[in-house]
């Protein structure tokens, strides 16, 4: 598999901490509003209706086979790894902490609305349209970690199709316009892990 990106190792830490109750059992079922399951009450359906999605979860946003994902629960933190390809989610199955879900993340309708996490990972990725209802995911004191590739990586491979690449500063203006507080801004040449332009923030909401 391929390593983490060397940007969201770097800059892990600026994620909130992993709920330490929920760090002692990652098996411990969550309920919606991120407490352990098995109180009195409603049932599961029920409160989904009323109850808010886990503060405590993080997104893994086209995850792939997940290396991210596998980083996060590894540090204690449980995970939320979404990607379209069923295939690419199959081996994050069974792996504690981490929850898995096949989503179109391109289509009509977001599957993700309503939504709030403590901290979002996207990697190698970019659809636009939906950039606004992403951020929009990301809670109160939630980290966004963002990289991607940029305009002039067409000399250099693939993508190079001006949609899937990112325009100079475009990260920084849409999180500055989404009200989220900049942490680190890179963008530019990189030789590792090939040659390749690059972009990528990490922000904070609030």
């Amino acid at each position: 598999m391929i390593p983490p990106s060397p940007w969201v190792v770097a800059h892990l830490a600026a994620l909130p901490a992993p709920n330490p109750l929920l760090s002692l059992n990652p098996d411990t079922p969550l309920s919606l509003d991120g407490r352990g399951a098995g109180g009195e009450g409603e049932s599961a359906p029920q409160a989904a209706e009323k109850t808010p999605p886990p503060p405590h979860q993080f997104l893994d946003l086209a995850c792939g086979p997940g290396r991210h994902s596998r980083l996060l629960a590894a540090s204690g933190r449980r995970v939320l790894a979404v990607d379209h390809d069923a295939a690419a989610l199959a081996g994050l199955q069974g792996i504690p902490g981490i929850e898995t879900a096949c989503l179109d993340l391109e289509g009509e309708n977001w599957p993700l609305s309503g939504r709030q996490f403590a901290g979002i990972i996207v990697t190698n990725y970019l659809w636009r349209p939906r950039l606004p209802d992403m951020l929009a995911l990301l809670a109160p004191g939630g980290v966004l970690i963002y990289e991607t590739f940029m305009d002039g990586n067409a000399a250099y491979g693939k993508p190079s199709n001006p949609d899937f690449l990112l325009r100079p500063g475009e990260l920084r203006a849409i999180t500055a316009a989404a009200g989220l507080r900049e942490i680190a801004f890179t963008e530019g040449y990189v030789e590792q892990p090939k040659p390749a332009m690059r972009q990528a923030i990490c922000a904070v909401r609030g």
